[in-house]
């Protein structure tokens, strides 16, 4: 017997219930439709209804809002977006670390929106049998993120063939070992960019081959550029 669907608003209702899960679905238009008190309260917002019928570009602050809207197009062309790893600003400007998926939503073979949930990056699980030995490649990424470990030398460190490290790593942290460089690499980024050091050189200090390099993957993960990011926090200095 198949299970019955669950209507978006009992959805939100119960995802509402996580304070660490944001939940939207979206028009065709890419406005919101329905969104769970979680986001509201990101936002600055009281209630969810107070979202609905906006956009992106309507309750996040330029450019985050119109990043975000052209996030929501390519997802409306039918693509999905699976397992991202992003930073989200919160009102106080606190970076957030969080995973996003984001799906087309069809009625009749045709989009016709958008659903999808934020979940935020949790602390890892220390009771995992490998936590200790994935530590080690942790330590290891932190000490040298600037560089591109191969992935065979991560595995040595742990003791692990480069499958199970992939699989507990996953497990203990929610990301995989590339995507931990890329967080180290992106946090280091954020505390050099609210000092006057050159863009550029940071950029290099964080590992990055170029300065197009390094503000690609700065925008992917944050929907700014590391420039917008230094004037967002009250820097403005030279290239």
């Amino acid at each position: 017997m198949p299970v019955p669907l669950i209507p978006a608003d009992e959805l939100a209702r119960l995802l509402g219930k996580l304070s660490d899960v944001v939940f939207f679905v979206k028009d065709r238009d890419g406005r919101y439709v329905q969104v769970n008190q979680t986001l509201a309260l990101r936002l600055g917002l009281k209630h969810p209804e107070d979202v609905v019928g906006r956009d992106p570009r309507d309750v996040f602050p330029d450019p985050l809002g119109a990043n975000y809207r052209a996030q929501d197009q390519q997802v409306l062309g039918g693509q999905s977006l699976e397992n991202r790893l992003e930073v989200h600003l919160f009102p106080d400007r606190v970076p957030g670390w969080c995973l996003t998926d984001k799906y087309p939503l069809r009625r009749g073979g045709e989009v016709c929106g958008v659903i999808g949930i934020s979940r935020d990056l949790g602390r890892p699980d220390g009771r995992h049998p490998a936590y200790d030995h994935l530590i080690r490649v942790v330590d290891y990424l932190e000490a040298h993120f600037a560089e591109s470990p191969r992935v065979e030398k991560l595995a040595q460190l742990a003791g692990l063939s480069v499958a199970q490290l992939e699989r507990h790593f996953r497990r203990v942290f929610q990301i995989n070992p590339s995507q931990m460089l890329a967080k180290l690499r992106i946090d280091a980024a954020m505390r050099m960019l609210t000092t006057s050091e050159p863009i550029a050189v940071i950029g290099q200090q964080c590992g990055y081959s170029d300065q197009s390099a390094f503000a690609r993957q700065f925008r992917k993960v944050l929907g700014l550029t590391p420039g917008q990011y230094r004037k967002l926090h009250g820097r403005n200095t030279s290239y």
